[in-house]
């Protein structure tokens, strides 16, 4: 039996809804099928996609403040929406002292989603993760949690699993990322997660994984990773600049249209379609 990939899909800031990553997840199957054509009769039937989408835990919030607050009292309400829900997502996805807070939330839904890629991709399955925007801080705290505090990690404590305890993770894509603004929070912001995972060799030892970084230069939420210190040129295997805007390139809509990029999804699927015919020996 053939043993397929299983591919997680993060979105980044703003309002989302549980079909955002459609026409992603169309792309990518389209391309797959495409580049394993001959090689089996059924090839969409080797990759295993779940979306997370993770602003549901702030959408009622938000909107309350919204409506509460903001609304009939204060002008530009389309602009206000906006500084909500993409700024919003990122006040509130923080650590503080509370019995549950939104950090543990949020990662329960990335929880949640592994658990399902366990029970459809095999227990092993290579582990490929797709993080857009501040999708990508939060999967990097997801793994970082786990490779690194694994007895701080509260919503993970069904995990029975390799790949629900990260073991698997080959693969990381990180579009438009926040991670350099985010790294303004620590002091010391030395320690980027492990890719592929430490464990991946004792399960799949002809895996090799990569770390791959999309930024286009006129997006002013998204940069490179290599420059932040040492440890992350280290770590990143590659900071790739594309053009994702096309004419409203230097607007905010920049942001947006990475999951959609043919680029991007051909240099994924590469990666994709790599680790499938290393981890069945094709």
């Amino acid at each position: 039996m053939m043993q397929k990939v299983a591919t997680v899909i993060i979105h980044g800031i703003g309002e989302q809804n549980s079909n955002f990553a459609f026409e992603t997840c169309k792309l990518i199957n389209r391309k797959f099928e495409e580049k394993l054509y001959g090689l089996i009769d059924d090839p969409s039937s080797q990759l295993v996609i779940e979306p997370i989408c993770w602003s549901k835990v702030f959408s009622y919030k938000e909107q309350l403040l919204f409506d509460d607050v903001l609304q009939d009292h204060l002008n530009y309400h389309k602009l206000r929406k906006f500084v909500i829900k993409y700024f919003g997502d990122a006040i509130a996805y923080q650590r503080v002292e509370s019995a549950e807070q939104n950090y543990d939330m949020v990662h329960n839904e990335v929880s949640k989603a592994l658990t399902a890629l366990s029970e459809k991709a095999g227990k092993k399955a290579p582990l490929c993760v797709i993080a857009h925007s501040l999708g990508s801080t939060i999967a990097s705290n997801y793994f970082y949690d786990l490779q690194f505090k694994l007895n701080d990690v509260n919503w993970n404590i069904n995990a029975h699993t390799p790949l629900e305890r990260g073991e698997t993770l080959t693969l990381f894509y990180t579009l438009g990322s926040t991670l350099p603004l985010w790294s303004l929070r620590y002091h010391h912001f030395s320690s980027p997660i492990n890719i592929p995972s430490e464990t991946l060799k004792e399960i799949h030892p002809n895996l090799d994984g990569e770390w791959v970084n999309f930024y286009d230069k006129d997006d002013i939420l998204g940069y490179p990773l290599k420059a932040i210190n040492d440890s992350y040129r280290k770590a990143v295997n590659e900071d790739k600049e594309v053009s994702v805007g096309g004419i409203m390139g230097w607007t905010p809509t920049c942001h947006t249209k990475y999951l959609t990029d043919v680029n991007v999804i051909g240099r994924v699927v590469d990666g994709l379609v790599k680790t499938w015919k290393n981890v069945n020996d094709i």
